[in-house]
């Protein structure tokens, strides 16, 4: 039974995406459950980092769950309505105010390059394949899961994924700016959660407001004088004043996300 599992560990959270048999395809049920979890992730302040990774070894999530195609997206209602959820989803995740890391092993197609591309780093293991060759089964992307994607890698390698339709190495991948860091199969966990660490390390609020600042400023617009001495809302902080102490006395900071 497909399922998205999730775990919290030392303020590291971890969504598991697992559809056994079927390659951590995602179904409607899961898109649901991945809103359902991003959004209480989201406002829990004690969670520093959240992981998302595939079930096993063989896939992060290759695509979606076809086989409900045939039934759950038959009709031009039914299909606004699977991929608005779908949309809202990735949003979910994209807009979460804690860093997200995508672990991927194996293959990572289709609607899992997409929730790939929604997280803020992605770390793969060598062996990691990656594309979203839908042109071979005559339906497009739906432009609510397209823009993260576009965001992230921009126009050119966009169409070059969906128009050749071609799976992609980890190595491709990385060059082509989809990846933040290759390693070896079996090194992708310890990378991915040591990552995890060095953030949960680091003072949350900051974290989020970097998060923030970097949406921002893609938007093109320049600052305005309020968004300006809004950037400086840290030095009200007990974690700034925190960070200030610890760096004099040398020691490590106490975070506490106020």
């Amino acid at each position: 039974m497909s399922s998205i599992e999730l775990d919290i560990k030392d303020q590291i959270a971890t969504l598991t995406l697992n559809n056994p048999g079927k390659l951590n395809a995602i179904d409607l049920g899961m898109w649901r459950q991945i809103q359902e979890n991003m959004a209480r992730l989201s406002v829990d302040r004690e969670i520093r980092c959240v992981v998302v990774r595939g079930a096993g070894d063989e896939a992060f999530a290759a695509g979606g769950d076809l086989e409900e195609f045939v039934t759950a997206r038959a009709t031009l209602a039914q299909a606004l309505h699977y991929h608005g959820e779908v949309a809202k989803a990735l949003n979910a995740i994209a807009d979460c105010p804690h860093p997200t890391i995508a672990l991927i092993r194996g293959a990572c197609i289709g609607g899992g390059l997409e929730i790939a591309g929604s997280c803020d780093l992605r770390i793969a293991g060598e062996g990691a394949k990656f594309g979203a060759p839908i042109n071979k089964l005559g339906f497009s992307m739906y432009p609510g899961e397209m823009e993260g994607l576009l965001r992230l890698a921009g126009p050119a390698v966009l169409k070059e994924i969906l128009l050749e339709g071609r799976i992609l190495s980890a190595a491709e991948a990385m060059q082509k700016g989809l990846l933040t860091r290759v390693v070896a199969d079996d090194r992708v966990a310890g990378e991915a959660y040591a990552s995890a660490r060095r953030i949960a390390q680091g003072a949350p609020l900051v974290a989020g407001w970097h998060k923030q600042w970097i949406s921002r400023l893609l938007n093109g617009r320049p600052l305005s004088d309020e968004e300006k001495a809004a950037s400086f809302a840290f030095l009200e902080t007990d974690d700034y004043r925190e960070g200030l102490a610890a760096f004099l006395e040398k020691r490590k900071p106490q975070f506490k996300a106020r």
